[in-house]
């Protein structure tokens, strides 16, 4: 049997569970370490779409304001709403779901945080639709500056098929910026085939090695690990079921700039950060090796440097150096595991 999909998607989240409360793992929880700015924002979002939440990290990337970002596989819309208080009065977000009854929670209370953020009209709108499928949705190629996603590829069988979409709605410098369940290993079929693996988010979990195939194959270029923690399996059944496979959520960025580099070249480039991005006024993290203090010249690496200089990010920093001497690859670059065995612990996959 195969990997399981949509109808089985629709019938675990529409049905099976009645909130976030139900769930048997802690794969689609809210990590510990909020920001400020996301928690202030969390705050004026409705009850009763937070008790319908099923992410598993935070897909709130920072310099929001102004742009047009889809959400793919919204739910009942609670990054939605959070997104559009970054984004302002001025910012557009599209969620798409193809759960009817997430979908009827997110739009039953649109007025409602409309009202709430004090925007003259509504920034939100839902779409009901099937994420590995978007072209059929009527969204306009470069469309839009940012992708979000929260734990939601896991449950999609043709993942090829959403990285492919998504780079092609994006605008040039735009970016992928996504939470999802990955595993060490590939899955064995019986697992793929369980029902309640695959609402639960485990047995559709990308195996770290095979994503980074689709990524680039879809045209992003070198993606960058922003965060990860390994999952907690505490329900027996669950725990005999996966046996020996480890579960990881983890946050990546896709950065859609054609022409990266397969590593991090050094050609003694350097950035330095003005402290203007807000919730970031003393440091801005790029992914988990790259936390720059404001203030201070940076060195980077020429991918790291063109994601910054030709991204919504550009605006935020200085630029110095260009391309024309080369000094190889920057000592450290590395090609190790991208999760760690330890949570919250370095690998060597980026330039600093």
């Amino acid at each position: 049997m195969d990997a399981i999909g949509l109808d089985n998607s629709r019938d675990y989240y529409g049905k099976v569970l009645g909130g976030s409360a139900d769930l048997r793992t802690d794969a689609c929880t809210m990590p510990g370490a909020v920001p400020a700015l996301v928690r202030a924002a969390l705050v004026n979002v409705h009850d009763a779409v937070k008790a319908r939440y099923y992410g598993c990290g935070l897909v709130v990337p920072q310099a929001l304001a102004g742009t047009r970002i889809l959400d793919l596989g919204c739910g009942s819309g609670q990054d939605c709403y959070v997104l559009a208080q970054f984004a302002g009065p001025r910012g557009q977000i599209v969620g798409v779901d193809a759960t009817r009854e997430q979908l009827a929670v997110a739009r039953d209370y649109a007025d409602w945080h409309r009202d709430r953020f004090g925007f003259p009209a509504a920034t939100v709108t839902f779409i009901e639709g099937d994420v590995s499928r978007l072209d059929a949705l009527g969204l306009a190629n470069e469309s839009f500056d940012v992708i979000v996603s929260n734990c939601v590829i896991n449950l999609i069988p043709d993942k090829a098929a959403v990285f492919a979409a998504a780079h092609r709605l994006l605008k040039q410098g735009g970016e992928l910026y996504f939470s999802d369940i990955y595993a060490d290993r590939r899955m064995p079929a019986a697992l793929r085939a369980n029902p309640m693996l695959h609402g639960e988010c485990l047995s559709g979990a990308l195996y770290w090695g095979d994503f980074l195939t689709l990524a680039k194959s879809a045209g992003f270029g070198e993606p960058r690990l922003v965060s990860d923690r390994r999952l907690g399996i505490i329900d027996p059944e669950i725990a005999e079921l996966v046996g020996p496979v480890a579960f990881y959520s983890a946050t990546y960025r896709l950065f859609k700039l054609d022409g990266l580099a397969a590593a991090c070249e050094d050609y003694g480039q350097a950035v330095r950060y003005l402290g203007t991005i807000p919730g970031a006024t003393h440091n801005f993290v790029l992914d988990k090796h790259h936390d720059i203090d404001a203030g201070r010249l940076f060195p980077v690496c020429g991918n790291t440097y063109r994601m910054l200089q030709e991204s919504r990010l550009a605006p935020h920093f200085e630029f110095f150096g260009d391309t024309s001497r080369h000094y190889g690859i920057f000592k450290g670059c590395g090609t190790d595991l991208p999760f760690s065995h330890e949570e919250g612990a370095a690998v060597g996959s980026s330039c600093c």
